[in-house]
């Protein structure tokens, strides 16, 4: 059967060309948007996930349904004569097989995600990991989002003439279209240093003594403010651009947009100032609204007393049907455009011409990475730390001819949970995207090996000096918890899956129906959660995990000499770092890959493939 025909009959099953594979959302109780002047959709670290979640209904609406949604509500805006702009403050790669298994990679990225209107975009660090893809970056979505894209503190070396340049404008002032709203935008990244040497991000705290930086500011014919970009909103260099701005402009608003945590949240900073981070992988739709500006001068009409007061609201909504046909006030047949369908459309072959369906197991029971805590035998963790990776290493030529080895791995690796049913080429790229091998240390003193997993895990210097230089080993969710101390419930439970969402109550007590997810709680209470749900209990998790490989029972109690130290090749710095701290001076030419380079996500799917093939056969 033709793929637009799948569509179409999905289209008459369902409630729009979403993908056909995806479940239908769940009917729940949702909260109205709260529309002002000056409105916002904002999206961030979508990495990839223009499909949506086919597992999960909360979040299975696609890009092309965020298309048609974006249509309706810019309709809407204009009918009443306010404003609309659209945000995505970065990671758009890696975390999907769309972008990770494509060849080259982003080869249908970039034009699946030029389909959305943009009114301001910027990178974020995982388009930088890497030259090429900060290449694509330049060529591709910088010129696509022309106008659009900020980079205030961040520069690329030409590809063509080798000289160094800002990736795109460094700011913008522009007027809005109904309102006449003016405005000042500048977009950042966080103060990030693993990015490939074509690329150089100067550090927010040098960027606002740049002249252009302080002309930007002089600038007085302002209503408002806007800074965004990939940056968590509770981090020291929003509280710098905060400050900074705040000194030159004492009264104006000012509206922080970020990312990068992969959480829900919503920041006060003072009464004409606030800041909205909108989650992870289009699992929410951010929504911002501004009441009380100013409107452009003396030839605008003056504020009314009821809009002479700057108010704020915010919205996260769930990135299904159900929610998006609500808030537009569309249903089925109204609801989805032909531009969306086109999209939707688009990423169903580019699903189909990577074979993303392509089965290597089936899981015999969901594992969750915080859902369950570790150890536990349904976390994720567990699963790799007991069975996975002993198993692997174990067939290794050393650990046959009697070698011992200890292995360690950074939870961040694993970006998503593993659901009871079919592992597909989908799953391995959503479970662990990145290409990164294991990294292999002969013969190192077992003494000291056995110290490496504590360093990273509790504290001390190691971990101090991951903390100075943004290198969090957990999911980021997970990092973003630890440092909202005042947003988690209990030292146990932490935000982790659905970010903050400490003291997790349920919002409707007297509502037996309510389906689990995001309850969150940030800076204006529990009440920005557009679908009201019952609670999900999380668990922190550590830094890294450990596997002991070659360790039989019979002689688990007696300590080799000396031992394989393994690792992921993303944490080298820090073990070598662990192990310089405790007097051995190893180096990465000490170094070896570890099984011809094979990736640690080649590594986790050949084992599902040899151990969960003949599983019974996987649930519809």
């Amino acid at each position: 059967m033709r793929k637009s025909t799948v569509c179409l009959l999905a289209l008459l099953k369902a409630a729009s060309c979403a993908q056909p594979e995806a479940q239908e959302p769940i009917a729940a109780p949702l909260r109205e948007l709260p529309w002002a002047q000056l409105n916002f959709l904002h999206t961030t670290d979508v990495h990839g996930w223009w499909g949506g979640h086919l597992q999960e209904a909360s979040f299975s609406a696609d890009w092309g349904d965020y298309v048609s949604f974006a249509k309706h509500l810019r309709d809407k805006a204009d009918a009443e004569g306010v404003d609309l702009l659209v945000v995505d403050t970065g990671d758009r790669v890696e975390g999907n097989a769309i972008y990770d298994s494509s060849k080259p990679r982003g080869k249908f990225t970039y034009e699946i995600a030029k389909e959305q209107h943009i009114d301001l975009i910027s990178s974020g660090n995982h388009e930088l990991y890497k030259a090429d893809t900060a290449e694509g970056e330049y060529y591709h979505t910088v010129r696509d989002f022309q106008g659009s894209y900020l980079a205030s503190n961040l520069d690329i070396y030409d590809p063509r003439t080798g000289y160094l340049e800002p990736l795109a404008p460094r700011y913008k002032k522009f007027t809005t279209k109904n309102q006449g709203i003016r405005i000042l935008a500048f977009g950042f990244i966080f103060d990030f240093t693993g990015n490939a040497n074509n690329t150089v991000v100067t550090r927010v705290e040098d960027t606002v003594n740049e002249d252009w930086f302080k002309a930007a500011l002089k600038d007085e014919d302002l209503d408002l403010i806007v800074v965004f970009g990939h940056v968590d909103i509770r981090s020291p260099e929003y509280a710098i651009l905060f400050s900074t701005i705040r000194a030159a402009h004492p009264e104006l608003p000012i509206q922080f947009f970020g990312g990068h945590s992969h959480i829900r949240d919503y920041k006060i900073f003072d009464s004409k100032s606030v800041a909205l981070e909108s989650g992870r992988y289009m699992e929410t739709l951010g929504f911002m609204s501004i009441g009380g500006l100013s409107t452009g001068g003396s030839e605008k009409r003056a504020a009314t007393p009821q809009e002479s007061a700057i108010t704020f609201s915010r919205r996260y909504i769930d990135s299904n049907l159900f929610s998006l046909h609500h808030h537009s006030g569309k249903d089925s047949k109204s609801f989805p455009t032909n531009h969306g369908l086109n999209v939707s459309r688009a990423i169903g072959d580019a699903r189909s011409s990577l074979g993303l369906t392509k089965k290597y197991g089936c899981a015999p029971r969901s594992l969750w990475i915080s859902r369950r805590p570790y150890p536990h035998p349904e976390s994720i963790l567990s699963w790799l730390s007991d069975r996975v990776l002993p198993d692997s290493i174990s067939a290794s030529r050393r650990i046959k001819l009697g070698k011992k080895a200890l292995v360690i791995q950074n939870t961040g690796a694993i970006r998503f949970d593993i659901f009871k049913g079919a592992y597909t080429k989908d799953t391995k790229f959503l479970v662990s995207p990145f290409t990164s091998p294991l990294r292999l240390l002969r013969d190192v003193p077992y003494n000291t090996a056995a110290q490496v997993i504590k360093l990273l895990n509790h504290g001390g210097p190691i971990a101090l000096q991951m903390m100075d230089a943004g290198a969090f080993m957990q999911p980021p969710e997970v990092s973003a918890g630890r440092l909202r101390p005042g947003l988690l419930s209990t030292p146990e439970a932490s935000g982790a899956r659905y970010a903050n969402e400490a003291d997790q109550k349920p919002m409707r007590s007297d509502e037996p129906a309510l389906t689990p997810g995001y309850t969150t709680r940030d800076d204006a209470g529990t009440d920005g959660d557009d679908t009201l749900h019952s609670q999900i209990q999380f668990y922190n998790v550590p830094n890294c995990i450990q596997a002991a490989v070659g360790f039989d029972a019979l002689d688990r109690d007696e300590e080799p000499q000396t031992v394989d130290l393994m690792y992921n090749e993303f944490i080298q710095k820090w073990v070598l770092m662990a192990l310089q701290y405790m007097g051995e001076a190893y180096t990465s030419d000490d170094t070896d890959v570890f099984a011809d380079g094979k990736s640690f996500t080649d590594i986790m799917t050949d084992w599902v493939s040899e151990h969960w093939a003949h599983e019974a056969e996987c649930p519809k």
